[in-house]
């Protein structure tokens, strides 16, 4: 039984220029242990779908029109206020994409995780500091005991990621969300974020949403994988069978856009790039919102817009090419 279902999932943001559709009828489902990676360029709604699963869309002037958010078969969208504040950061956490404006800059680190250990396992504060020194350890911060006395501009951009995994996983969640952890990070920490994501996953069992534009990050840590344009979602497989056959063009040309290492980029041969640009999403174009961008559009593109169709087993497209 999965433990995350969204079903004709819609969130709009209401502004002077009209109704913008960030995410515009996803449905999405996710199995306890497994890793869901979400990708895209930016803009089309991935961070918006995270934090509609997680009921923090602002409103005004942001609003979840329809759908529903099956987490352990209750609908999220149902539960009151106070419900949902108990379910985050003790059912579901989420690491968020900068950690040095998500972290409160006054208060030491060690306070932060013991405080949310503290409201949600409702433990002494002492209980809940030890605990938050052995959420650090586990996370691999160098110096842990010392750390924790830390505010987060004493730390480095690593550091601070480390200290959002340790607050995220604090209270042993089901679900986590992280929202591209490795942005703005070197190569060589990216890859010791993935590599400490991915371990504490199998230690823990907590199910995991990854939410980037990298496709390295997905291909290392992923087993399936949803690709969003536009605030829909184009095509959903396998991790292994989307990178060994991708279907939809959108997909290739990400995939087309990434050095290979067994190729030779000369002077007249270059990395191919995705022609023009993405739609406003307060402005979309009648049929697929693709065609335009399309090396393969054809006449029923411009006027009808496809749906998410199985071509194969769990290999799902969105494009007319396949219908």
């Amino acid at each position: 039984m999965p433990i995350l279902e969204v079903k004709n999932l819609r969130t709009h943001f209401y502004t002077k220029r009209g109704a913008v559709k960030a995410v515009d009828g996803i449905d999405v489902s996710l199995n306890q242990g497994d890793t869901l990676g979400i990708v895209g360029e930016s803009g089309c709604g991935k961070t918006v779908l995270a934090l509609s699963i997680m009921r923090l869309i602002a409103s005004p002037p942001g609003r979840i029109v329809s759908g529903e958010i099956l987490f352990n078969g209750v609908d999220l969208l149902r539960l009151s206020g106070e419900e949902m504040r108990a379910r985050r950061g003790r059912d579901i956490s989420m690491i968020f994409q900068e950690p040095m404006t998500s972290l409160n800059p006054v208060l030491r680190v060690g306070d932060q995780i013991a405080e949310t250990i503290s409201l949600h396992q409702h433990l002494p504060r002492k209980d809940a500091l030890d605990r938050a020194v052995a959420m650090l350890k586990l996370a691999g911060l160098p110096s842990f005991e010392r750390r924790i006395r830390d505010y987060p501009h004493q730390m480095s951009g690593g550091m601070r990621q480390r200290v959002m995994i340790a607050m995220a996983l604090s209270c042993n969640p089901r679900l986590m969300l992280a929202d591209e952890p490795t942005t703005a990070l070197d190569v060589t920490i990216q890859a010791q974020i993935m590599e400490l994501i991915s371990a504490l996953k199998e230690e823990t069992g907590t199910s995991v949403i990854i939410i980037t534009h990298d496709l390295g990050v997905i291909a290392e840590a992923a087993q399936f994988v949803a690709v969003m344009y536009a605030g829909r979602i184009v095509e959903y497989a396998p991790a292994a069978v989307l990178f060994a056959m991708p279907l939809h063009p959108y997909t290739r040309g990400l995939m087309n856009s990434i050095p290979r290492i067994d190729r030779d980029y000369g002077r007249d041969d270059y990395l191919e790039a995705i022609p023009g640009a993405v739609p406003a999403l307060n402005d979309l174009p009648a049929g697929c919102p693709f065609h335009d961008r399309c090396p393969w559009v054809m006449e029923t593109c411009r006027v009808n817009e496809p749906v998410l169709t199985e071509e194969s087993h769990g290999h799902q497209v969105r494009c007319w090419k396949y219908h």
